[in-house]
């Protein structure tokens, strides 16, 4: 299928009140509508959104967008609407009834376009629905995530080239604003796009001027202070490494006058809604934040981004400087950077890592089971201390080796408010359906406000199977005699074959995470080597990304002579003194279950939460944090030598 200029062109005035396409735009489009799937590099703001939403109008069928971000997902359907196209999303926030409506108007076929989640994506139940539907695209965005050579790996990403065809979509649009030559093998090898059909924008950005300044910690505040009143009500973005870095600065800048507010992800969605709001209306021109800021942010004039801290890799600042100047203005990026802020970030890598012991027992746990299964990730992260996100990660390299196979999740239980009183909701019903709804709520536990329902306890104390249970309260919930909160999401899974030797397959996992915590070392240093440089910045960012550059760019802190370069100032190494050593026997001789291995220990001591330790409220523990300023490798070796005989 192909389509003249002015056709196209017709379209993109008529549904999207533009009279151009963007540079690298008709060149993906084309490509779509001639049937091949196609991989779009654009630079932030570089209009990668329209690349699938006008073909998605002239393609027969239903759309999908695979997204990471719930409040991205939000504004495009709203936008869509807003132009009169049939759009709608798959998310948590949604409630029973209103995921039911997007069912009926899938299998109606009244959508053009379905945006959801990978996680959601990965639901047996959605994946069944989507098998009645004609998908003749299916667009993935943040498309980096499946490489774990990129910055920003998602476990749930590596299932999606496999699900494209499962689902018999037809071409693949493949989206990310930052993917290194390397990465962008990887996903044009996965959703197999042929190479001329990889559309790369350049990353230079003429109107940004790049800047790096070397300092210590101890000078950072003043700096900070001397930029921002150089101009206080231009719009700034300020990235932090850690929550508490947020929500310090935003403090010190109020008590300065000067108008900023913290955002990051331990704050409520409500709180967070306001301050985005906040800043896109200006009545907040400063935000404190860390990288949980800007992702689907459409501000055109951020005249400044400043990194207080070093970014994690040449990736996550490419992305972050981009979201300044989408105008076409000038507007200046400037990286505060210090050696202590290396240390602190090797420290988070060297966390996540988890220990050859951890990896074994969830092995074991998930390994000797029968085959149908259901785990929490909740309550295995806590057992075996282990992030979230890593165990995600474990389970799905378990899945990509072939030994088990994710089903649908769902609920171990629901909180029940009811809205009328019950013998009301229970009038009209059949006498067997009213036996069955008494001994339903009968079979919860009553709070002041809400009955909560284990499912598990209702299907043995009734016997009556779990599909029925879960259908009646979602009746009564898309009738408004109820309110439900679901709690407790389980995992289900299937186990496809035997392990024939569980230490190798350990040392197998054990391998793939070392991996990961190099190429995360390696990505560190590439950021340091940058900030460090006396080369043109540009220079360095465009040949990290494939590019490369005749002249310097010319308007760089390098290129205009005012470039710091030469090692990273950094604090004197702390010493361990004899009251650390003294704190850390008597928290030995507390016993804390959550500090028992070295590495345990050393997480803690290096201010660095587990999920065991958050569960047993350690944190609270004046010994947390006590080694913070020491590298993580010293303080596991340390630990090591207490607890190992």
């Amino acid at each position: 299928m192909g389509l003249s200029n002015d056709e196209c062109t017709r379209v993109l005035r008529d549904r999207f009140g533009l009279e151009r396409f963007r540079s690298g735009q008709r060149e993906v489009i084309d490509a779509l509508l001639a049937g091949r799937s196609a991989l779009a590099v654009f630079p932030t703001g570089g209009g990668k959104s329209l690349c699938y939403q006008l073909p998605a109008l002239l393609l027969d069928g239903l759309t999908l967008v695979v997204s990471p971000l719930i409040a991205l997902m939000k504004d495009q359907v709203d936008a869509l609407k807003a132009r009169g196209v049939a759009a709608e999303r798959l998310d948590s926030t949604l409630s029973a009834t209103e995921v039911a409506d997007v069912y009926r108007k899938m299998e109606a076929g009244k959508l053009k376009l379905l945006f959801v989640s990978p996680e959601r994506l990965s639901n047996e139940k959605l994946q069944a629905r989507l098998a009645g539907s004609t998908i003749p695209l299916m667009a993935v965005d943040e498309a980096h995530c499946i490489s774990e050579w990129g910055h920003n790996f998602r476990p749930d990403y590596l299932r999606l080239a496999n699900l494209s065809r499962e689902i018999r979509a037809s071409r693949v649009l493949a989206l990310t604003a930052t993917a290194t030559p390397k990465v962008a093998d990887d996903i044009l090898e996965n959703f197999r796009i042929e190479r001329s059909d990889h559309v790369q924008l350049s990353f230079h950005r003429p109107n940004l001027h790049l800047r790096v300044t070397h300092c210590l910690e101890n000078e950072k505040r003043a700096l900070l202070l001397a930029r921002l009143r150089e101009d206080p009500s231009a719009p700034t973005i300020i990235y932090g490494t850690r929550q508490e870095t947020a929500e310090s600065l935003a403090a010190f800048l109020k008590r300065h006058d000067l108008p900023a507010r913290p955002y990051h992800a331990g704050l409520r969605d409500e709180t967070r809604a306001e301050c985005q709001e906040a800043f896109m209306s200006g009545e907040a021109p400063i935000i404190t934040a860390t990288i949980a800021f800007g992702m689907g942010i459409d501000k055109a004039d951020i005249r400044r981004v400043i990194h207080y801290n070093l970014p994690k890799s040449l990736e996550n600042y490419t992305q972050e400087i981009g979201r300044a100047g989408r105008d076409g203005k000038e507007a200046a990026c400037e990286l505060f950077a210090c050696g202590d802020d290396e240390r602190a970030l090797e420290n988070f890598v060297f966390a996540d890592t988890p220990s050859p012991e951890a990896i074994r027992r969830v092995l074991d746990q998930i390994l000797n089971r029968q085959d149908e299964f259901h785990l929490s990730h909740y309550e295995m992260s806590g057992v075996h201390d282990i992030r979230p996100m890593v165990l995600h990660t474990l389970l799905t390299y378990l899945e990509l080796e072939g030994y088990v196979e994710a089903t649908a999740p769902f609920y171990a239980g629901y909180k029940v408010k009811f809205m009328r009183d019950r013998d009301e909701i229970l009038h009209g019903f059949s006498d067997g359906r009213k036996r069955f709804l008494r001994a339903l709520f009968s079979s919860g536990k009553e709070g002041r406000v809400w009955l909560a329902i284990d499912v598990e306890e209702a299907v043995e104390s009734m016997q009556e199977s779990r599909e029925r249970i879960v259908k009646a309260l979602g009746h009564l919930e898309t009738h408004g005699d109820v309110v439900l909160r679901p709690a407790g999401v389980r995992h289900g899974y299937r186990r496809l074959r035997e392990v024939s030797s569980l230490p190798a397959l350990t040392r197998q996992m054990q391998e793939m995470f070392q991996q990961r915590e190099d190429r995360d070392l390696a990505r560190l240093r590439q950021v340091v080597a940058f900030a460090q440089s006396s080369r043109c910045r540009y220079e360095g960012l465009l040949t990290h990304f494939g590019e490369s550059m005749r002249n310097p760019c010319g308007h760089c802190d390098t290129c205009d002579g005012r470039g710091d370069e030469g090692v990273l100032p950094r604090s004197p190494k702390p010493e361990m003194t004899l009251e650390h050593t003294e704190s850390v026997q008597v928290l030995l001789r507390e016993k804390n279950g959550p500090l028992r291995t070295p590495r345990q220990l050393a997480r803690f001591l290096c201010g660095l939460s587990s999920p065991a330790a958050t569960r047993a409220r350690l944190q609270r523990h004046e010994a947390f944090a006590l080694l913070e300023g020491h590298s993580f490798a010293d303080v596991l070796a340390y630990c090591e030598s207490l607890l190992i005989p």
